[in-house]
């Protein structure tokens, strides 16, 4: 089932942690289950102390099954283990509830909101309008925000004539390239709620010509190697699965070509950063928000 439809149970997954560990648990929590939840929030409890991550389900979630995946991954980042809440809430549409309200977020050159601050764009930024909805992604988590100041930068540097956001969520990022590359721009996920998603947010930024999108698996599918190999490459996942696909995207990457990579913690960007020398990639940019890091990469 689709959020925002009517159903007639919503479960909320929530449990309190410090407010260093917050974004990463809220990030776990997304890969851990996505596409099952529904959305994943942080909000503050105590001021400088403590903060709650929720996630919302449309079918009734197993705390044990939860806390089997949350605790491994909590004790190889070192973040204490938190205790997992379950409960029902009244049938409302917690996606959009969850995200409402967020601030636009403003780069150099793009305006991020929702639909209710469409009327606040400055005549200088690019209109990028992204509401709450199924997939990761508003440009409100550092990862996202780091992805796009790193595609503004290239896009200053030269325009990338072939582009690939793997790993696109709500497409964001293709969008973002699109409407400063005026090409097209393949965006892949392994989630075909994430592929619609993007799709309809193509059509609402008017770039839906410029946006082929991919539902599949890695790099190694047929279509995104027929339109390979790309001169910018955009992959906001996770770490672990960064640092074991740096063969597949090397290939997939132009001669001379540049790699975003981001949802990588501060702690683990040398694993990342050496899968990838291992390749043959060399860092010349990084920038870190919070306790987020995102590199840029070129053959």
């Amino acid at each position: 089932m689709s959020p925002g439809h009517t159903t007639n149970q919503v479960w909320k997954v929530s449990f309190v942690t410090s407010v260093a560990d917050a974004d990463a648990f809220a990030t776990l929590l997304s890969d851990a289950f996505h596409p099952d939840a529904q959305a994943v929030a942080t909000a503050e409890v105590e001021e400088h102390v403590s903060w709650s991550v929720e996630a919302y389900y449309q079918e009734e979630p197993v705390a044990a099954q939860i806390e089997k995946i949350i605790h491994p991954l909590a004790n190889e980042l070192g973040l204490q283990l938190p205790s997992v809440r379950i409960e029902v809430l009244p049938d409302i549409n917690w996606v959009a509830k969850s995200l409402e309200g967020l601030a636009p977020i403003e780069t150099d050159r793009f305006f991020v909101h929702g639909a209710h601050d469409a009327d606040k764009c400055p005549t200088a930024r690019i209109p990028l309008l992204v509401d709450a909805g199924e997939a990761f992604g508003t440009g409100h988590h550092g990862t996202t925000l780091a992805c796009l100041k790193f595609i503004e930068k290239e896009c200053q540097r030269r325009t990338p004539a072939r582009v690939l956001d793997l790993g696109c969520g709500t497409g964001l990022l293709a969008i973002a390239a699109a409407k400063l590359t005026g090409r097209q721009v393949i965006a892949s996920d392994i989630d075909p709620i994430a592929t619609r998603v993007t799709r309809e947010n193509a059509r609402t930024n008017k770039v839906h010509p410029l946006i082929k999108t991919i539902t599949a698996k890695g790099t190694n599918h047929p279509d995104l190697k027929a339109h390979g190999p790309y001169d910018l490459l955009i992959a906001n996942i996770l770490a672990r699965p960064l640092a074991q696909m740096a063969p597949d995207v090397e290939h997939q990457l132009a001669r001379g070509g540049t790699l975003i990579l981001s949802g990588i913690l501060h702690e683990q960007e040398q694993m990342v950063a050496s899968a990838y020398r291992d390749q043959g990639l060399y860092l010349f940019d990084r920038l870190r928000i919070n306790e987020w890091v995102t590199l840029r990469l070129r053959g």
